[in-house]
């Protein structure tokens, strides 16, 4: 008997018991579109976590002061004093695979205009760090290298800061802001970034030579963190090295002693958070997949209930000549129908639930050939796998024993 022949006599048995046969597709449907949704779920994370990170700044490294242990205790990264300017200086004029260099000292306090105030952080910067960052001025100027050296009370703000301060919609350049009672003069806006990988509003900032802030609002001579970024993406690793071997020398670390730095780069922050969402991803596919697997038990059970329904059916095809091959055939075939029409069905409330928890719950997601093609598999697996026993236990009828069965 031809597979067209067969195809006919399942979609026929299949139309003969249709809300059995719909029960049966429905732990399909529930086990595609949950991985389908899971996947998406965890594929838009990653998306929106490379994203991010991306926008902080192509090729950044961050150099942070090191584990500085007394009595025990860890310091905090802010109270270190491991990196000074002199290293800013060697790593401009030595690392050849930088193309800029900026120091960072950090500080927080409420800035007022008038009647307005709002708690905000102030980011002591030189004027590379717009380049380094990828950040871009909107309204009028970043401040210059002059700036930096006669330390002066100037900032720029970012789109957060300028919604707080002037709500009334004025122009902010020229105004005169105070940050922990001290006058700044506002020559800059930055244009909007919005929120980070890990929710922080990178808007809400304010950008001032670090000399200002070092001496006017801090009271110190080192700096908090080194901001810099590679020429390429393939120089990234080698002015890691570079920087390494730079600031060892500049802090006379001996060969064997531990670093009293840190050096991180987007590429291993990029790579630790996507393995992480990588792992929730395979937990929230695997979860999942556990409905799938009990809707293919599903199939096999039905499946042996329509054995046993058709055992005289199954006798009287082998008695007038049907091959064994041609029954295994007939009952995998309708296993496999069932098993592919709920796995489109599911595909389709997958991709619309993906969709429905992006727009109402403004979660990432994304729907990716590979897991419509990995769904599709599966579920032809399924058909094949949960439906082979019944298939084979059906063709090994005796065709006399089904023929007496009542």
């Amino acid at each position: 008997m031809n597979s067209f022949n067969l195809t006919k006599i399942a979609f026929k048995s299949i139309r003969k018991n249709k809300l059995r046969t719909f029960l049966t597709m429905l732990g399909i449907i529930i086990g595609v579109a949950s991985v389908i949704t899971m996947l998406a779920i965890g594929q838009g994370s990653k998306a929106s976590i490379q994203k991010n990170i991306s926008s902080m700044g192509s090729n950044m490294i961050i150099i942070h002061p090191g584990s500085d242990m007394r009595g025990g205790a860890r310091m905090e990264a802010s109270s270190m004093q491991s990196l000074s300017l002199a290293d800013i200086k060697a790593l401009k004029e030595q690392d050849s695979y930088m193309s800029a260099v900026s120091p960072l000292v950090s500080a927080r306090g409420q800035v007022i205009y008038r009647n307005n105030n709002s708690p905000t952080s102030m980011q002591g910067v030189s004027e590379d760090y717009l380049s380094i960052r990828s950040l871009e001025v909107i309204s009028g100027r970043m401040f210059v290298t002059n700036d930096v050296k006669t330390a002066a009370k100037v900032a720029v703000i970012g789109k957060t800061v300028v919604d707080n301060l002037f709500s009334d919609g004025s122009d902010p350049i020229g105004k005169t802001i105070r940050y922990n009672k001290i006058p700044f003069k506002v020559i800059g806006v930055l244009k909007e970034k919005g929120e980070n990988t890990f929710g922080q509003d990178q808007d809400d900032i304010i950008l001032a030579p670090y000399t200002t802030v070092q001496k006017r609002l801090l009271a110190i001579t080192h700096i908090n963190e080194i901001m810099a970024s590679a020429k390429t993406e393939k120089d990234v690793e080698p002015a890691i090295t570079t920087a390494e071997n730079i600031l060892r020398k500049n802090h006379r670390i001996g060969e064997g002693k531990d670093d009293d730095f840190r050096i991180m780069s987007q590429k291993e922050l990029l790579t630790s958070l996507s393995s992480t969402s990588e792992m929730l991803t395979i937990l929230l596919a695997s979860i999942a997949g556990i409905s799938l697997f009990v809707g293919g038990i599903g199939i096999m059970n039905i499946m042996f209930v329509s054995v046993i329904e058709r055992t005289r059916e199954i006798g009287l095809r082998l008695a007038i000549g049907a091959r064994e091959i041609d029954i295994m055939l007939q009952f995998l075939i309708e296993s496999i129908i069932i098993s592919l029409t709920g796995g489109f069905v599911g595909l389709i409330l997958g991709v619309s639930s993906a969709w429905a928890v992006n727009y109402f719950l403004n979660w990432p997601t994304l729907v990716t050939g590979s897991s419509i093609i990995i769904s599709i598999a599966v579920c032809s697996l399924t058909g094949v796998f949960f439906g082979w026993y019944p298939a084979q236990k059906a063709s090994k009828l005796d065709p006399i024993t089904a023929l007496r069965y009542e």
